[in-house]
């Protein structure tokens, strides 16, 4: 219990603003305690190609011993701000930890990147995601996973990029193909998200076209389960974003939606953390996947 006060001690005093600084510490907080390589136990596949483009990659993490039966799929897609971030950064135990975790709690871990902004923009990010489920779902079972049970995790850019791939038609089926999705720090919509130098990037400076690259309408209507958070120390802009996903959801279905806010994290260490610590978050995601 000590151990995690300090650290919730940490993420407050780093504040809420994504700075290199900020980037750092969070990186440092749970360095000592994550998995180094090679992993025990586990076979990795790296850089697998699931389109044609070079940032169309993707790693498998699963069990040296094949499973009994086929295990369920869990797919990340990182961060980043639509302009960069990578599946696994060497010699550091991101983004292969969120996998390893998966995979640790009896799941397939696929990890994989995208293209970036501002060459690639909206939708790109959930063209790929697209493109990647579908290989998944052709290729798992060579892998021991299930390919009827697929969970599509995205934090930051990447939720966004899930949650464009679940909400806007005739990029990808899914309803049929995934078993949830779960959005982790998302901004859900360009109309009224802060108009940074990121944001604009990925989707463009003409605001005529926000309301349609928007995926907050979709996923009002969406029947795919949704999994919804946010860190207690968030940019006060993926704050509101959230409220307004809330007050959109409630309007329409009348009940809270299945959201989080997580204690204790900031925007970088509500991934960072996993495999390192025991969290709200672990539990919370272990929780609806079984009901799923």
């Amino acid at each position: 219990m000590a151990n995690q006060q300090t650290d919730q001690q940490k993420i407050a005093a780093m504040g809420r603003e994504i700075t290199m600084e900020a980037i750092t510490a969070s990186q440092e907080l749970y360095l000592s305690r994550h998995e180094k390589e090679p992993y025990q136990g586990v076979t990795v596949d790296r850089d697998i190609a699931y389109g044609p483009h070079e940032r169309n990659r993707l790693d498998i993490f699963r069990p040296e011993q094949a499973p009994a039966a086929p295990l369920p799929v869990f797919i990340f897609v990182h961060g980043g701000g639509f302009v960069r971030g990578d599946k696994h950064t060497p010699g550091t135990p991101y983004n292969d930890n969120v996998p390893l975790w998966a995979m640790r709690n009896g799941m397939v871990g696929v990890n994989i990147t995208y293209r970036l902004a501002p060459e690639f923009t909206c939708p790109s990010g959930a063209e790929d995601v697209a493109a990647a489920v579908a290989w998944v779902r052709s290729n798992i079972a060579d892998y021991g996973g299930d390919r009827e049970r697929i969970y599509l995790c995205g934090t930051s850019a990447g939720a966004v990029h899930v949650g464009d791939y679940v909400a806007f038609e005739g990029i990808g089926d899914p309803e049929r193909d995934i078993r949830g999705a779960l959005l982790l720090s998302c901004m859900f919509d360009p109309v009224t998200g802060v108009k940074n130098e990121m944001l604009l990037s990925y989707f463009g400076d003409d605001p005529t076209r926000y309301p349609s690259q928007s995926c907050l309408p979709g996923l009002i209507e969406t029947k795919v389960p949704l999994f919804v958070t946010l860190g207690e120390y968030e940019p006060f802009d993926f704050e509101n974003q959230a409220l307004i996903f809330i007050q959109k959801y409630m309007e329409k279905h009348g009940r809270w939606p299945n959201f989080r806010r997580l204690s204790g994290q900031n925007h970088l260490t509500t991934t960072m953390h996993l495999n390192a610590v025991e969290t709200e978050l672990g539990r919370e995601m272990l929780r609806f996947i079984a009901e799923h």
